[in-house]
């Protein structure tokens, strides 16, 4: 069974999918990790992304894997931890150019494919109940008010990487969020939609916990047979 959340930045989608996989006892995916890791590799190697040839040869080279330890997800390519360096703001400037490659998309679809196969997950994206699973079991779309976004993103900036995060401002940060939305749904490849047949949830004014226990109540609602 999949259950995918899919939203813009800054609504919880990765705290609540979390959560949720947690409660209903699934597996959880974070496919903004794994685009995040390739603009990572790229900027690494100063990939030039309008050339054809070097996106293809670095593809070949993202030898991406998901360990966990603890009960946290640690994110390598190849022996490198890129957990933390692939939330820097230099990958988090790039992410949505680098996602919007076609390359790039189909080369990934296989790791999310074969994460799928023959187990429950959920999934957390913005094409993920559109393009990727489009006949998943249940579709979240999450929204929340720009300046609330912005103000969870400055939060986690400040927390994970205080250095980077004194030069942000919240008006800054509302901007570039709105730019972000504006660039993720219109590019022509996997634009950020909600699903005609999603539940919408405003996370604006709702603690992650209070959206977690509403996602969870439409799945038990929805799936009675199946266990919790």
């Amino acid at each position: 069974m999949i259950i995918t959340i899919d939203g813009p930045s800054g609504t919880g989608k990765t705290t609540v999918a979390s959560n949720v996989a947690r409660r209903l006892h699934f597996v959880y995916f974070d496919t903004g990790a794994m685009y995040r890791a390739i603009t990572w590799l790229m900027i690494k190697n100063e990939v030039d992304i309008d050339d054809v040839a070097a996106v293809q040869r670095c593809l070949e080279a993202f030898d991406y894997k998901i360990v966990e330890s603890n009960g946290e997800k640690r994110y390598f390519i190849g022996s490198t931890d890129v957990t933390e360096p692939i939330r820097s703001s230099a990958v988090t400037k790039a992410v949505s150019a680098v996602s919007a490659l076609k390359a790039v998309r189909d080369f990934l679809l296989d790791f999310q494919y074969r994460f799928a196969k023959s187990q429950d997950a959920v999934f957390e994206g913005r094409d993920l109940g559109t393009v990727v699973f489009p006949n998943a079991e249940l579709k979240i779309f999450l929204t929340a008010d720009p300046k609330v976004r912005a103000e969870r993103r400055l939060s986690e900036a400040l927390l994970k990487r205080p250095d980077e995060a004194k030069d942000f401002s919240h008006e800054q940060m509302v901007l570039d969020l709105m730019r972000r939305d504006e660039y993720d749904s219109t590019r022509e490849i996997a634009p950020l939609r909600c699903p005609p047949d999603a539940i919408q949830i405003d996370t604006t004014h709702f603690s992650i916990d209070a959206v977690v226990d509403q996602i969870v109540k439409s799945f038990s609602e929805r799936f009675p047979h199946k266990k919790i």
